[in-house]
């Protein structure tokens, strides 16, 4: 593994209790980064938190994205734990049901695009006053190949992680006089517990899109956001990094 320097630094990751999440604050802690966990599932976030015992400065609180004065609150009470945060990154998402979009439940349709894209949006918008007032941050949003290439019947996943890819690309352009770096991710699937709500049917077919013949492992994400939260990633902003084992075609 790649030593990354992060020592001094301050770190929210969301959807911090498994999967890609969990992999970053690990990866983050290694290189030295205290790390605040954020996610809305109490019991798992708190057995997480434990099984890093004693692996660095370790922050958690329970919150749900959706709620945007929620997330300013847990900003400030982050902030009085661990500091000033230096780096966001914005992992929690839900796939929701694999349906047609003639079929689509517009209840589930809101509740992606509240979760996937509008917290992403609100944890931005938090933490982006405190990173302008310092003159530096990096935000890592976690997009998806499908943002990019579109899955059938997954439409309100595929549009929200577009959203997150637009938005990105935005904030960049606010701050481009800064030593502020917004970039996003586009990883292929991660064989983690998001998998429980898809059909087997679509799993294989996100399968069979990627050229690489696998599915991306969570350390591979968490090392190529790790340079990306990273000091020497101080030029790259606004930009979308491929993590789609190929399938990607622009």
């Amino acid at each position: 593994m790649n030593q990354i320097d992060l020592n001094g630094r301050h770190a929210v990751v969301t959807g911090a209790a498994q999967g890609i999440g969990l992999a970053i604050v690990e990866r983050f802690l290694a290189s030295g980064a205290s790390v605040s966990l954020w996610d809305r599932d109490d019991a798992l976030l708190k057995e997480t938190v434990s099984g890093l015992n004693g692996e660095g400065a370790v922050h958690h609180m329970v919150i749900d994205v959706t709620d945007a004065e929620g997330v300013a609150d847990a900003l400030k009470q982050t902030e009085r734990a661990i500091g000033g945060i230096d780096i966001m990154i914005n992992n929690a998402g839900i796939a929701g049901p694999i349906a047609p979009s003639w079929e689509y439940p517009v209840d589930a349709w809101r509740e992606v695009i509240e979760v996937d894209l509008n917290g992403v949006f609100f944890c931005c918008r938090a933490v982006l006053p405190g990173m302008r007032e310092r003159n530096y941050g990096r935000i890592v949003n976690v997009a998806s190949i499908a943002g990019k290439e579109g899955n059938p019947n997954a439409a309100a996943y595929s549009a929200a992680k577009a959203g997150v890819i637009a938005l990105t690309k935005s904030l960049a352009k606010e701050t481009p006089d800064l030593s502020i770096s917004i970039n996003c991710v586009t990883p292929a699937p991660v064989k983690t517990r998001i998998f429980d709500q898809i059909t087997q049917e679509h799993i294989d077919y996100m399968l069979s899109k990627v050229p690489r013949g696998r599915f991306l492992e969570r350390e591979e994400a968490a090392a190529m956001i790790a340079w990306m939260a990273s000091e020497e990633n101080s030029y790259t902003t606004g930009a979308a990094f491929d993590l789609s084992g190929g399938r990607a075609t622009y």
